[in-house]
Parts: structure tokens; sequence; C-alpha cells
């Protein structure tokens, strides 16, 4: 890998989410719900913008590849875990999460096995994403923890990681189809 592939602003802004995942966790168990959830909105913004970045601007690596949805899946991680202890049913959505990401996982495994890959995330993957960080912002940011609006925005939330997942599940098995011919 040539250094100009590693040395990137949307690799530079990947890392930085990662780093940020720590910080995510410590605010929101010291009760600092506001700036955790900025840091959601920071989060948010440098997953746009380096993905952006990367394409308009020809900086997309192989590095950044990996590193993109592996900052992206432990900050969803680490925001449904942390808030296991303090909103209700919370565990759901985190079980939800959690197959989904594992199946995805070794589907992506067995893809690349067979010799396959997925080329980034699908459309519904990147809705899904969005529904989620607008979502669990909200449930930080507003005092609806616990109440019917966050019920709600917890439903939501999960029929678009349950969809995504659907269509991922669809999309793999279709590649793995095409694989045996």
């Amino acid at each position: 890998m040539k250094k100009n592939e590693i040395f990137t602003i949307p690799n530079f802004l990947t890392l930085l989410r990662i780093i940020f995942v720590p910080v995510f966790i410590y605010l929101y168990m010291q009760g600092e719900h506001l700036a955790s959830a900025v840091m959601i909105l920071v989060c948010g913004a440098t997953d746009f913008l380096d993905g952006y970045i990367a394409r308009h601007y020809h900086q997309i690596s192989e590095l950044g590849k990996a590193m993109d949805p592996v900052a992206d899946k432990l900050l969803q991680f680490a925001i449904v875990f942390c808030m296991i202890f303090t909103v209700k049913h919370m565990i759901w959505l985190f079980l939800l999460f959690m197959i989904k990401e594992c199946s995805m996982l070794v589907c992506w495994f067995i893809l690349k096995k067979k010799g396959g890959y997925m080329n980034g995330a699908m459309w519904f993957g990147k809705i899904s994403t969005a529904v989620f960080y607008i979502a669990m912002f909200a449930l930080i940011a507003l005092p609806i923890q616990n109440t019917l609006s966050g019920t709600i925005l917890m439903i939501v939330t999960a029929f678009f990681l349950a969809l995504s997942f659907i269509l991922y599940m669809k999309t793999y098995f279709s590649m793995f189809k095409d694989l045996k011919r």
C-alpha cells in the first residue's frame, strides 16, 4: 500500500470516528447526554464527509474501504450497548443489531472465501445508518428516553435495521448463487 493511499483526509476522518467511540462511551456513561449526542452528530458528519471526499477527490483506498465500516459498526455498537443501561427495551434493538452484523460478517467471510466481494455499502444500508444516527441522536439529546415517542423511534430504527438486514441477506445469497455458476 502506497503512502499516499494511507495518509488521506478520508482515512483521517475515519480514524477520528474510531477515536471518538471511547469518547462517546465516556460522555454517555457520565450522564453527559447532550455532549454524547453531539458526538453522534460529529461522527455522522465525518462518515458523510469521508465518503464524499474519497469519491469526489479520488482518494478511495483499500484501507479506507476496510476502516469505514469498522468505524460505523464500532460506533453503532457503542451507542446501543450504552443505551441498554438507560433505555427500556433497548436490549431488543441491540440484539437485532448484533444478529444483523454477525450474519453479515459471516456472509462477508463466505463470499471472500469463494472469491467474491461486495464493493461498499448499498443504498438501503446507508438509509438504515442515517435513520439509526438520527434516531439515536434524538433519543439521547431529547428528554424522550422511556417514553412513547422514544419507543416509536426505536421501532422505526428496528424496522430499517431489519429491512437492511433482509435486503443485504438477499444480496449476499444472490451473489453466492452467481459464484456457483
